[in-house]
Formats: C-alpha cells, structure tokens, sequence
C-alpha cells in the first residue's frame, strides 16, 4: 500500500537531503511472491510524491540464498527492466508507472530483488513509500545496479516507491486482496521472515492443489483507518486505488476497524457513533466491490483489553468492537465470515488477546498468533465458483 513518507521514515542521510532524495543512489529491495509464472512487470508508486519521479535504470534478480532481505543478488540472475522499450521512466506526481513484460521464472512464494539508480533523485521531500515493510533495503552512493553485493550499503527496514509485482499467470489464477492495519501489514511478525498472517495464508493454500492458483496481495497499513485518514489514506478512499484497480481481483478480506475504534473518543455517545459509521461504510465497501464481481469476506476485530492506548475503564470502546463483531458475523452483508476475534482471543478473558499470540502490547499479534489467524481462514472461500445471479445489486 503506497503511503507519504512520514519524516522518521525517510530515507537516512545521506540518501535524503533539503528538498531532495536518492539523488545519484542505488536502492536494492527484496519481496515476496505468490502466484509463480514466467513473466512479469512491476508496479511503481509515486502516488504521494511532490515532484516527478525520474527512474534511471531498474533491474531485476534472484536474492542471493533466496532470502528476503539481503543486498546480494545471484550471479547471473540480473535482467534490465524497461518501460516502453526504453531503460528510463519519468513518473509524474500522483501517478504510477507500469514495467514493460519481461521473461523471468518465478517460482510461487519465492523472493525476488528489485535495484533502481536515481541518478537524479527526487526533488521533493514528499515521497512514497510503505515503511512497514518488515523487509530490509539496500541504499549506496553511485550506480550499482547490477553489482553482485553492495558493500558498505546502508540499511533501512522500509519499502520505497515500488508497489507491486504482477505474474502471467494460468488462466484459473486469481488475486485475493487483503484490505487493513497494522495487524495485517505484520507488526510483530519477524523482520525479513515473511511470516505475516497473509503470508501464512498463501502458504496454506498454496499447500491445496485445488487453491494454489491463488495470488494474496496485501493492502494493510500500520495505523491505517476505515474512516478517516491516518497512516495512509482511509480505507473508503483507497479502495479504487488498493482494490479495484488491483489485477485479477477475485476477493477481497476486510479486517479493520479498530484504529477507527481506538481513536475515537472512549466516552458512550463517540463510541455508538463510530461504531454504527463502520457499519455503514462496511456495507459501502460492499457494494462498491461487488459491483466489480468481488466477493467480500469480512473479519472480526480482535481484542485489545489492556493496550494501554485503546482500553477504556468505562468499557466503551470494548462495546464497540462487540457490536461490530455482531454485525459482521449477523447481518448477512458479506460473502463470508473470517472470525479472527474466536481465533486470537483467550478463551478465560474475552477481551483479551490469547497470552501466547501477544506481542507484549495487548493489540498486536506475534507470529504464533498471525499463524493462528491464517489457520483461521477457510480454504474453501477461495475456490472458483460461479458468482449468484443477483450478485451486485444488493
């Protein structure tokens, strides 16, 4: 998920100056795969950024080891990525660019490195980025494109300016967007791991033969919110950009909601109103993706007694998140129910996350729990299966 780049996210000196960043520098990073295929193109964002965004030459590898994060690629691996026949792209602010096709084997859920030059940098100091990356990335001074190792490189656990990776993919493959916050964009989880709970879900059904065609594209923010602005745009105004305009959409997962709860004021009144506005924009998601054929599932919000920042004394803000839970697994408005709040509470203290999945902070998950929510996703909802007649108009 493209997000602006908060000032402690910025690139470290000296790769981002006054007005300026990544001027004559290399960033190297790694990510993550689904679906496997023999070709493929990226995505790169610029959608936050304050000046054009002038790529030099991009260049893709195999990681060396195979492993996410490292700044070392494998010796002959490395493939030039062009943009309409040409090694250069110049990516207006606010838009994104597309790569040209190239042949590249790509086996499912495998690592792939991607190396930019910016002989120029970016002349702003707006710029986009996904600093939750859970994934380590290479900055060095110079052109270092397609050099094996990046010696003396320096190290930051952010992901800037690309956005994606699509596969040519087998007709009956499909991508199931998983739309939230910081528990989906893995905070806890381990850095350059890979062990999100999407993470563990595409290995799951990648296990099944009859659900390995199945691409997850994860579209969590930390601090990210339904209904209004926060870390990244609300989920109402991201969704064309996150989801609908996501290739081969099929799905869609829904789980957030508790940032829009935590931040609301505790008192009765402030929590009756935020918890009857997700409703209503849970059933605006709705609409506007099944008119696109996308089926959505909703997830319930996982407790968070004891999170210093979102456990009220008066208990409002508990009471909310009950009666969203309620709605979600009653009202009939989704595809299908994915009950992460069964999954990840303790059964002794239902406001509370089960001990072992806590992070520490009563709110996040760490990887045992991000499994458990995975475990918690039904395969089956991922099948292909003919959508019903009146499919759209509800």
């Amino acid at each position: 998920m493209p997000q602006l780049t908060e000032p402690e996210n910025m690139p470290p000196a000296p790769f981002a100056g006054e007005g300026i960043v990544f001027a004559g520098s290399t960033l190297r990073q790694t990510l993550r795969v689904t679906v496997g295929g023999r070709r493929a193109r990226l995505r790169f964002s610029n959608a936050f950024g304050g000046a054009p965004l002038p790529l030099t030459r991009v260049a893709v590898a195999l990681p060396g080891g195979g492993r996410a994060g490292t700044g070392e690629i494998r010796p002959g691996t490395s493939r030039q990525v062009t943009f309409h026949g040409r090694p250069s792209v110049v990516i207006p602010a606010g838009a994104q660019a597309v790569s040209d096709p190239l042949s590249f084997d790509l086996a499912p859920r495998s690592v792939l490195t991607v190396t930019v030059h910016l002989a120029d940098g970016q002349r702003s100091s707006a710029v986009t980025s996904h600093p939750g990356s859970r994934t380590t990335s290479h900055l060095l001074a110079g052109d270092h494109t397609e050099d094996v190792t990046l010696p003396g490189a320096a190290l930051a656990d952010h992901w800037y300016f690309l956005s994606g990776v699509e596969v040519w993919a087998r007709p009956s493959a499909a991508a199931a967007v998983v739309v939230g916050d910081s528990l989906t964009d893995g905070r806890g989880s381990t850095t350059n791991g890979n062990d999100r709970w999407p993470d563990r879900l595409a290995d799951r059904l990648h296990a099944r033969r009859a659900t390995s065609g199945v691409a997850i594209v994860n579209q969590g923010a930390g601090g990210n919110r339904v209904l209004d602005d926060g870390l990244g745009p609300n989920v109402l105004a991201r969704l064309d950009r996150d989801v609908l305009a996501q290739s081969g959409v099929r799905w869609m997962v829904l789980f957030e909601g508790i940032n829009d709860i935590g931040t609301a004021g505790a008192a009765e009144a402030a929590q009756k109103q935020v918890a009857e506005d997700l409703i209503a924009a849970y059933g605006q998601v709705v609409r506007r993706a099944h008119a696109r054929g996308i089926r959505v599932y909703g997830a319930t919000l996982t407790p968070f007694g004891g999170n210093d920042a979102y456990d009220d004394p008066g208990g409002h803000r508990e009471r909310s998140r009950q009666a969203v839970n309620e709605w979600i697994r009653t009202s009939g408005r989704f595809d299908a129910v994915v009950d992460f709040d069964r999954a990840a509470r303790d059964p002794a203290a239902p406001r509370r996350l089960l001990p072992a999945y806590d992070v520490g902070d009563g709110l996040h998950l760490n990887p045992a729990g991000y499994r458990a929510l995975a475990d918690a996703v039904p395969a089956r909802l991922f099948r292909d299966e003919p959508l019903p007649r009146a499919f759209g108009y509800d």
